[in-house]
């Protein structure tokens, strides 16, 4: 998802014809990533848009203001004793506050303030009908990590919501994502994750693979497979591979809106270019999930009559050995509660604002997939741009991307985790 719509400012852009990526190894330029720029950006968004939009009073009119606050306190990591305060103002009075007014607010504190809110949390959960924001309740309590916390959840859902906590994808996603985090060592056996590696999966398609760890903390990496089923390489003749990270700033989980980037297959279709300052102008690549785009479009097959779209169509796309691995389906359910624009970009944000962090430098993002590049007005290194050029030579970027985690270890993804599972074929 395109991050923080209220910061979008316009890019200065050296001129590119929109089909005219092979042309993208030219040099890039800036003016908001130079270091001068992104010291005033710091200030700006500290002074304006955090600090001016709080000392407003929280009205109905100025609920937008304060939603544009909190998503710069969540870019930049800030906290201040006047901010803070505010928040707590925003918590005594969130019952009588909009929706989308909560649901910023639920955001902001799941990713800045995970232990401070139970009460003022616990009672929403308690009296909202929406099961957006009971989600976000819950998903905020579970961080307490509470067997009373967990019971109270559960509760909820069976008095208060019976069938719809099945039907409702939000309220299905968030019972199996409690039960998850009540099991250990659940991933793909090594049998299995080769058979999503091979060419016998997606044949005769170009997939970008991007292979995670469960804690996105830790940056994944990303590989190219060819039509032909043998993976791209790269001038030295290793397998082409970058790092990657599907984290989101939130770190919610996948199923909510600027949560992390769900596992499961998504539909590649080309490339474009960004206009937010905060993605910057390397081309990215677009993908959709199923339900968000058509299934003629989703499958490029136009002779698909049905509008409505089945999991059983989804379904087809995966072995038959791997049909009851539900991650496989997390970005089937991730469209159906309404997830959009999740895409595989770069970034132009300061990395520096993630110092401490264990994916510096790369930079989270609101969900999508993201590459490292660093900029100080030029572009001085860019994964994204070695992205770009391996699914050009690969044909161009229609296809599909699957995003999987290979295990729960704590250290980024290397090459080395994934080459056992790589075909034979591949001179391996």
């Amino acid at each position: 998802m395109l991050p923080y719509k209220y910061l979008f400012v316009s890019i200065i852009l050296i001129f590119y014809a929109r089909k005219s990526f092979g042309q993208y190894d030219a040099p890039l330029y800036t003016s908001y990533t130079t270091v001068a720029a992104r010291i005033k950006l710091h200030e700006r968004l500290i002074t304006y848009s955090i600090n001016q939009n709080l000392s407003l009073p929280l009205t109905d009119s100025t609920e937008e203001n304060w939603e544009d606050a909190f998503g710069a306190i969540e870019l930049l990591s800030y906290k201040s004793p006047f901010s803070s305060g505010k928040i707590h103002k925003a918590f005594e009075e969130v019952d009588q506050r909009s929706p989308t007014f909560q649901k910023a607010l639920l955001e902001l504190a799941y990713t800045s303030y995970p232990h401070e809110f139970v009460p003022q949390i616990k009672a929403l959960l308690n009296t909202t009908p929406d099961p957006k924001i009971f989600a976000m309740c819950a998903e905020y309590l579970l961080q307490q990590k509470t067997e009373q916390c967990a019971n109270t959840i559960k509760q909820q859902i069976d008095t208060r919501f019976a069938d719809q906590g099945i039907i409702d994808p939000l309220l299905y996603m968030l019972q199996v994502h409690m039960a998850e985090q009540n099991k250990t060592g659940n991933f793909l056996p090594k049998r299995s994750f080769e058979e999503l590696l091979n060419n016998e999966f997606l044949p005769g398609q170009t997939v970008m693979y991007s292979i995670q760890r469960k804690n996105r903390d830790y940056p994944g990496l990303v590989i190219v497979r060819q039509k032909s089923g043998s993976y791209v390489r790269d001038s030295s003749g290793n397998i082409f591979n970058v790092p990657q990270l599907a984290r989101s700033i939130t770190n919610l989980p996948f199923y909510l809106t600027n949560g992390n980037t769900p596992q499961g297959i998504f539909v590649m279709h080309g490339f474009d270019v960004s206009m937010s300052s905060f993605i910057g102008p390397t081309a990215n690549i677009q993908l959709s999930m199923p339900v968000e785009c058509s299934m003629q479009k989703f499958f490029g097959d136009s002779t698909i009559s049905d509008t409505v779209w089945n999991i059983e169509y989804y379904k087809k796309l995966i072995p038959t050995e791997l049909k009851n691995y539900l991650p496989l389906y997390y970005s089937y359910y991730a469209g159906l509660a309404g997830r959009t624009e999740i895409i595989a970009h770069g970034t132009t944000i300061d990395p520096n604002f993630y110092i401490n962090k264990l994916y510096f430098p790369l930079t989270p993002s609101q969900g999508c997939l993201c590459t490292k590049e660093i900029w100080n007005g030029k572009r001085l290194e860019s994964d994204q741009q070695k992205l770009v050029n391996a699914l050009l030579k690969a044909g161009g970027a229609n296809g599909y991307c699957v995003v999987i985690e290979l295990d729960d270890r704590p250290s980024p993804v290397t090459l080395n985790d994934v080459l056992p599972y790589l075909p034979k074929g591949n001179g391996l």
